[in-house]
């Protein structure tokens, strides 16, 4: 065998392909940025679709700079990613030789739904979700972009519920989203526990409810419920303040160990663990927060 051919080789083992529909935030710590790079860290072929572009503004507290992606442009990256890598994509592809041009093509069927940001983005996402073609969909319920105008962010958090939380098959909301989703106050663990269970009974999706340290004690709590099994994630904390892209690289750790053939359970307890490691070896910046590193684990 000459190295030119060696080359050609397909891989003995492809990897699961997995789609982030979500933002780009400037920084690096949160969105598509974070979605992408636990991918890699855990293994799986990892593609974006942005939905809009977010800079923290420093001469305005840090609050967002939000850009929406245009629609028709949104549209376009779903149907490109979805000819290339979806179910249909290439499964009756043939060879001259009526072999399958490309036999052992891993099959996009998972996604993560981050930063949506509009009511016109909400739509155009529903629309390639309810074509059917995903197994695994994980929402991160991002409800609110700190900068915008209060009522196009209701209209937003109105249309997320609406259209996206029911195409969900896990959903990973941090503490004020669980409230927001579940309509009750979030305390302390009980409550937590409460508000995943009710948010599961309106989605019918697995839920991973993030206290994080946003409730008192010395651990990160977290609370997975699928209809059948409670069970509370717990691990020291690491300071007291949020981490930027926890919550996105979350939800993506979930996303890629779904594609990979994990449990539900099973992604939520290795998600938690990889995040943790994260927060722990956490990058600085000169910005008021820290961001979370998704090689923390190696």
């Amino acid at each position: 065998m000459t190295l030119a051919s060696a080359a050609l080789q397909p891989p003995v083992s492809a990897p699961a392909v997995v789609l982030t529909i979500a933002g780009s935030e400037a920084t690096g710590g949160a969105g598509a940025q974070a979605d992408l790079k636990t991918f890699q860290e855990l293994g799986v072929f990892g593609i974006a679709n942005l939905t809009c572009i977010v800079s923290f503004d420093p001469n305005d507290n840090w609050n967002h700079r939000f850009v929406p992606v245009d629609q028709q442009v949104i549209a376009d990256q779903l149907e490109a990613t979805t000819a290339a890598y979806g179910p249909a994509s290439g499964a009756a592809s043939e060879s001259a030789s009526g072999e399958p041009s490309a036999p052992g093509r891993p099959v996009l069927d998972t996604v993560k739904i981050g930063m949506l940001g509009s009511p016109a983005t909400i739509s155009t996402v529903a629309a390639a979700l309810e074509s059917g073609r995903f197994r695994n969909v994980v929402l991160d319920p991002v409800l609110i972009c700190k900068g915008q105008e209060p009522g196009h962010a209701l209209d937003t958090d109105q249309a997320l519920k609406a259209q996206i939380l029911p195409l969900a098959t896990f959903v990973t909301p941090n503490h004020f989203e669980a409230e927001s989703l579940s309509g009750l106050a979030i305390t302390d663990v009980e409550s937590l526990k409460a508000a995943a269970v009710r948010i599961h009974e309106l989605s019918g999706a697995a839920v991973l409810a993030k206290g994080g340290v946003r409730l008192a004690g010395p651990d990160a709590v977290d609370v997975y419920y699928d209809g059948e099994t409670l069970e509370v994630l717990s691990a020291p904390k690491v300071g007291e303040v949020a981490v930027s892209g926890a919550g996105c690289s979350l939800a993506a750790a979930v996303t890629a160990e779904l594609a990979k053939g994990a449990t539900p359970l099973e992604a939520a307890r290795a998600a938690k663990d990889f995040v943790t490691a994260g927060i722990r070896n956490r990058v600085a910046s000169g910005a008021p927060f820290d961001a979370l590193w998704q090689g923390g684990a190696r």
